[in-house]
């Protein structure tokens, strides 16, 4: 696809990084549109959607996982990397979901995304963690979860969760334990 098609769509609202990752795809042979906006994003992807794309999870005005959901509409060969600075299970399993074709978590250098961008084999299995996750982590990764599938409603999730809704708020404002 890359032969026939090198558009590549980046969205993220950090400008120094949205530059340099911009320099750094251009060198590598890529035709480089970028968004700072969910808004800007899906106009681009609405009037000419690229073959490749590289979305930030969490912007100012909306989820990029709405602009992978309207790249696959529109061109279902696209490859998309969701990128992301609150990098979890659950928003992993749901980017892939929606159409993703790799999920990293943030900071990436260049390298990293430029192989996902350009890697077939979808959803492979790497190596077992050296580390396995600590209960802590698997209980966020669950309410995370639960979270998303409950398309972010904190009410609703304290409901599901059976906790009260300002616990879960204070627990969706941390970080995620290692």
């Amino acid at each position: 696809m890359f032969e026939r098609d090198s558009r590549l769509l980046i969205l993220d609202d950090d400008r120094p990084f949205l530059s340099r990752l911009a320099k750094a795809m251009q060198a590598r042979g890529f035709s480089v549109t970028t968004a700072e906006t969910v808004t800007e994003a899906m106009t681009i992807v609405r009037a000419d959607p690229p073959a490749f794309a590289v979305i930030d999870m969490r912007l100012n005005d909306g989820n990029g996982l709405d602009v992978i959901t309207e790249l696959k509409a529109r061109r279902p060969e696209a490859r998309g990397i969701v990128l992301t600075g609150y990098g979890n299970i659950s928003s992993a399993v749901i980017a892939v979901k929606l159409g993703a074709f790799d999920y990293i978590a943030k900071p990436a250098d260049a390298d990293e995304v430029f192989l996902a961008l350009m890697n077939g084999d979808v959803g492979s299995v790497g190596p077992a963690p050296q580390n396995p996750m600590s209960a802590e982590r698997v209980r966020w990764e669950h309410i995370q979860r639960i979270y998303e599938l409950c398309e972010r409603n904190v009410s609703e999730t304290a409901r599901r969760l059976n906790m009260h809704r300002r616990t879960l708020q204070r627990i969706l404002a941390k970080r995620a334990p290692k």
